[in-house]
């Protein structure tokens, strides 16, 4: 079956909120998630004091004004190769290495949506959801930028910021 012919008859399978927008033919002995090398995710965030009804389910809603340059200032200290430990939850099992390397932490606005884009060459479990939760918290003046320097190097999930809910999060990106 030829490509085109693949990505129609999946479409056709798939709910209507799924879409498969390309595919090429991969080699027989490609693994989508072991020859991986860095992923990226975006976090939408709806900052507003009355939620959007229309992305309830794919923002989180945070209502109070979020101090954006406060939040700026503290993502440099997450990019780079670091071990995000006190960023990530406990899968159940233990990690070879807790250490990744972030290379791209930015945050847009765009009227109240706030959009985070997180790039690393893996990411530990919930260790996104940490960073935004944590930064979210900076915003609101729970946290400073310098803070996120004292929860790297604490290593201690106790010590870092809230996980944000899992309907903002989408993994956008797949780099091969």
């Amino acid at each position: 079956m030829g490509t085109h012919k693949l990505l129609l008859a999946l479409n056709a399978w798939l709910p209507e909120d799924i879409r498969v927008l390309a595919a090429i033919r991969a080699a027989n002995e490609f693994h989508a998630r072991f020859d991986a090398i860095g992923k990226q995710y975006r976090y939408f965030v709806w900052n507003h004091a009355a939620m959007n009804p229309l992305i309830r389910r794919t923002a989180w809603h945070v209502p109070r004004p979020l101090d954006l340059a406060a939040m700026r200032a503290a993502v440099p200290f997450f990019l780079g190769k670091h071990d995000f430990k006190s960023f990530s939850s406990n899968q159940g099992y233990a990690k070879d290495s807790t250490i990744r390397t972030l290379t791209c932490c930015d945050i847009k606005q765009s009227g109240p949506t706030v959009t985070f884009i997180i790039e690393a060459d893996g990411f530990l479990y919930r260790m996104c959801r940490g960073i935004v939760g944590t930064l979210v918290q900076v915003g609101q003046g729970k946290f400073t930028a310098s803070d996120v320097k004292k929860m790297l190097s604490s290593k201690d999930r106790r010590l870092a910021g809230m996980t944000a809910p899992a309907h903002g999060l989408v993994l956008w990106k797949v780099f091969y």
